[in-house]
Order: C-alpha cells, then sequence, then structure tokens
C-alpha cells in the first residue's frame, strides 16, 4: 500500500523540481471563477477534476499568470504535455492552446469524429506544422495521455503505452508577449472539449512521462546496448538523409501544383464521373454529389402515341417509346413483331411488321411427339428448347437474366432485386434493412448491400449465430513492434445473405490498422 501510494505521488509530479512542473489547474485556479466548469469526481482521488460541460464558456489564463508560464516554456526544445482525462464519445475538442493571433505556438486537440490525436505547432523557419496520431481517445473512458517533444523527436503515450515516436521539424517556441494560453478550447468560439480532465501539467523535460507512468523509468543501458545505440543512429541517419533527398524532390513537385484545382469524383461500374455530372444507369438516374453517387429511379409516363403507332420497348432504353404498328387481321403490331398464320393448305406463313418471311424450317432431332409449334414462328422446335441462347437475354439487362419458358424466353429478376419496369428486364435492389426483411435480431445493425444484407454486431458484444449478438468481449491490445500500439475491440464478424441463404465472414471492428 505504501509502495503504490509513493507511486501515485510520483506519478502526480512529486519528484520533478517545481521550476520545470506547470499544474495548469493551480495556476488557472479553476473552479472559483469559470462559468461552465465544475469540480467532479476524478480518476483517482489526489488531484481535482473538473467537468467541462457548456459552449460559451472561457477558460482563459490571466495575462500576469500567463506569462509567468511561458517564460519556463519560452525558447525550450524539451518539453511534455500531460492530462488525465474522460472524453465524450464523437466530442472534438482542444486540450490545451498557447497561440498568439492565429499562429499556435503549442495546441493538443482530440478529435472524436476522426479518431485521431493532433499536436499543432510552429516550426524554426515560422510555418505553421500539424501532426496527426491516428488514435480515439472520444470513447467516454479514462485515458492517460502524454505527449513528449524532444527537439526534433515526439512521443505520444496512452495509458503508458508508447503509441508513435516520429521524427518532426523542430519547434519554435519564442513566444512572443500577450500570448494567450486556453483550457478546454481554442478560442472563445471554437475547439471546445466536452468531458472531464485531471493532473493537466507542462513539464519542460523530454521525459514528463515518467512522472505519469513511473514504471517507464529504464535503468542505464549496458555498453552493449550503447554501441546497438550508436549502430541504430548511424542507420537513421542514412534513412534521414536519404528521406531528407526524396522529400525535397517531393517539395519540387508540389510547388507545381499550388494553382490546381481539385475537385471530388464518382466511380461507378468501373467509370469515373466529375462533381455535379449526371448520367443514366439502366432505369435510374444518376448523379454525383460531394464525392458520392446518388440515383432515382427513372418514372416512365405513358407515351402519348399518334395513330398510327403505339408504346414499345426499344432494346438500350428504359422507358417505352413509340413505335411504327401495322394493322394485320384485325389486331395492331409493333414494327418487329412476329405473327405465324397456317394458309388452307396447312402452310405456315410467318408475318413480321413491314415484312413478310417464308424460309425453309432447319430438321429436328426430336420425336415428332415432342414438337411445339410457337406463335411468333413457322417452324417448329422441340420441347426444351433453349431461347435463351437464341439471343432473347441481352434484353434482360440490369440484375435480370433469362428464364426459359415451354414455348419462349423471358426475364426475371435476380434473387434480392425487384422488377423496374413490367417486363423485368431492369431490376432495382430491394432494401431489406428498410423494409424489414430481413433476419437481424438483437444487438445488431442491419446493412443494406446489392441483392443482399449483412448483420454485423455493435461495438461491444460477440457474436450468437449468424443474426445476434450478446455479452462484452474483452478488450485486447495488439503491438506493432516497430512504431506504435491500437486497442481494438475484439473480431466481429459479417454475415452476408439473402433470404434462403447466409455466408458470414470474419471481419476487423472498424478501428483500421495504421
Amino acid at each position: 500500500t505504501l509502495n503504490a501510494t509513493l507511486l501515485r505521488s510520483f506519478a502526480l509530479g512529486f519528484g520533478v523540481d517545481p521550476a520545470l512542473r506547470i499544474n495548469v489547474f493551480d495556476e488557472l485556479k479553476l473552479g472559483e471563477s469559470y462559468a461552465g466548469v465544475f469540480q467532479v469526481q476524478g480518476f483517482h482521488n489526489e488531484s481535482r477534476a473538473f467537468l467541462f460541460q457548456d459552449s460559451w464558456r472561457n477558460v482563459r489564463v490571466k495575462e500576469d499568470v500567463a506569462e509567468v508560464m511561458l517564460q519556463k516554456l519560452r525558447d525550450k526544445t524539451e518539453f511534455t504535455v500531460l492530462a488525465t482525462l474522460k472524453q465524450e464519445r464523437l466530442n472534438s475538442g482542444v486540450l490545451l492552446s498557447i497561440h498568439y493571433a492565429e499562429h499556435r505556438y503549442l495546441e493538443l486537440e482530440s478529435s472524436g469524429q476522426r479518431n485521431e490525436i493532433r499536436l499543432h505547432y510552429r516550426t524554426r523557419d515560422q510555418r505553421q506544422h500539424t501532426e496527426g496520431f491516428p488514435y480515439s481517445l472520444a470513447d467516454d473512458r479514462w485515458h492517460k495521455l502524454s505527449v513528449a517533444v524532444s527537439v526534433s523527436h515526439v512521443v505520444l503515450h496512452v495509458d503508458c503505452n508508447r503509441i508513435y515516436e516520429r521524427v518532426i521539424e523542430n519547434p519554435s517556441m519564442d513566444i512572443p508577449s500577450d500570448t494567450t494560453i486556453w483550457l478546454g478550447q481554442r478560442n472563445q468560439a471554437h475547439g471546445y472539449f466536452k468531458g472531464i480532465m485531471q493532473d493537466v501539467q507542462l513539464v519542460v523535460m523530454p521525459q514528463g512521462y515518467i512522472s505519469q507512468c513511473p514504471d517507464l523509468n529504464l535503468t542505464c543501458p549496458t555498453c552493449n546496448d550503447f554501441h546497438g545505440l550508436v549502430q541504430k543512429i548511424m542507420e537513421l541517419q542514412d534513412v534521414l538523409a536519404k528521406t531528407s533527398s526524396k522529400l525535397s524532390r517531393a517539395e519540387e513537385k508540389m510547388q507545381g501544383l499550388d494553382g490546381c484545382y481539385c475537385e471530388r469524383s464518382c466511380s461507378m461500374n468501373g467509370e469515373r464521373y466529375r462533381e455535379d455530372e449526371g448520367w443514366t444507369d439502366g432505369c435510374r438516374n444518376c448523379s454525383c454529389y460531394n464525392g458520392t453517387v446518388q440515383c432515382e429511379t427513372i418514372s416512365c409516363p405513358p407515351p402519348q402515341c399518334p395513330p398510327d403507332s403505339a408504346p414499345a420497348y426499344v432494346p438500350g432504353t428504359c422507358c417505352k417509346e413509340c413505335q411504327p404498328v401495322c394493322l394485320f387481321r384485325g389486331r395492331v403490331y409493333v414494327e418487329g413483331d412476329l405473327k405465324s398464320v397456317r394458309d388452307s393448305s396447312g402452310n405456315c406463313l410467318l408475318f413480321e411488321c413491314q415484312r413478310v418471311e417464308n424460309a425453309p424450317c432447319p430438321e429436328l432431332t426430336c420425336p415428332e411427339s415432342d414438337h411445339i409449334t410457337l406463335t411468333d414462328r413457322c417452324c417448329k422446335v422441340c420441347r426444351g428448347h433453349h431461347f435463351c441462347v437464341e439471343g432473347h437475354s441481352p434484353s434482360c439487362v440490369e440484375n435480370s437474366e433469362c428464364v426459359n419458358l415451354e414455348a419462349g424466353s423471358c426475364c426475371s429478376c435476380k434473387d434480392g432485386y425487384r422488377a423496374l419496369r413490367d417486363d423485368s428486364a431492369y431490376c432495382g435492389d430491394i432494401d431489406e434493412c428498410a423494409e424489414g426483411k430481413h433476419y437481424c435480431r438483437e444487438n445488431t445493425m442491419c446493412v443494406n448491400t446489392p441483392g443482399s444484407f449483412m448483420c454485423i454486431c455493435h461495438t461491444g458484444y460477440i457474436r450468437i449465430d449468424d443474426y445476434s449478438c450478446t455479452g462484452e468481449p474483452p478488450t485486447h491490445t495488439h503491438t506493432d513492434t516497430h512504431t506504435h500500439t491500437h486497442t481494438h475491440q475484439s473480431n466481429t464478424y459479417i454475415c452476408m445473405g439473402t433470404h434462403t441463404h447466409t455466408h458470414c465472414r470474419p471481419d476487423f471492428y472498424k478501428g483500421q490498422y495504421y
């Protein structure tokens, strides 16, 4: 118990030279005069914690106090930002901001919308720079956060785990007078952090995370360790030289792109379309809007045809169009229609609108009992004749397939689709999720797919069967031995199926590896 108390005290800053440590809460006298900020129960009881709630607060360090704090940071090249926090889910907000006018000398931001931690700073050549670290803090859980800067390196620790280490441009801490310091927001109008913060500190030393996580303090290296480190530094210097050369060439190319205008585009069926461009896809009118394809089913009004024409489908079109007609034996036929008629001698005549055809019939190989007489041709065919092979199938276009019948063929929509016109040549996807035609049950989310649907477990649940999930799985930590560590929920499964068949495959939770 005594050892645990000592470790906790060290984690709160004891053991660090007071001249090198800035306790932001103490300097602000937080809780005495700031509206929208309330003292609450924290991660531990050794220091105060505060809830940042409202979006009209004004938590800014007074000018004289800010100058004292900045005096410790000014012209320093090694410093660490520490915080213990519990951020509301999906909130995007600034933890600490030190800026003069529009120049951000040091700002730490947590974006719940992009699942990213961002460090904003100014470089030695007075350019604004941002380092983004893909990691989600906005999950309504407690986290220990440390961002340590040492000349040209930055190290990110979360919950005492080293997540990222990068080489960065040297930051400039040549902070002018009248620079403002904000806590939990960027300024009076933007970047409001929502949640609880505790132990917000600035430590003017490169490995300040040791004061937050004392177990990370390592013993002195051996001679072998030292020689290995020298070798690694030489290798890194070689990599840095090559990278700098590539970066220089890339910057030269980037300068030529400054005058370029970039617009978003859409891709569909292997074709790429520009923003606001429209096109027709089968029986749908589609357009590209903000990088997303949006389609609407074409509504076909009845065509107003003159007396010598009639509505009929034309290959390659969705709606019926007026076509020339023929009057034959009291019935109207559209151009191209066929009609077989037998004369008094039993001879078969095949009539086509606008032309007459009388060709010899091919010899059939099936018994006469299997001969079938058709109404659209003079020649008989064998029972089971494959009409789709004769060229009828090309008329079955969008998500439709040709089906053989006894005396012809027709188009039929594939499973998971419904007809967009009466001959089923064009078919549209059925949204099983919106229409309730799925089997996704408790703790799952239905996601529509072309001709099918998926059942996905909600975050924190594991699969029972193809359609339902339960329980809360343990949290596992995956480590990338090269540079960083990520924490993900356990694997989920995605089930894809129609009303008659279901297939499941493992898939990772949507927090992707970076």
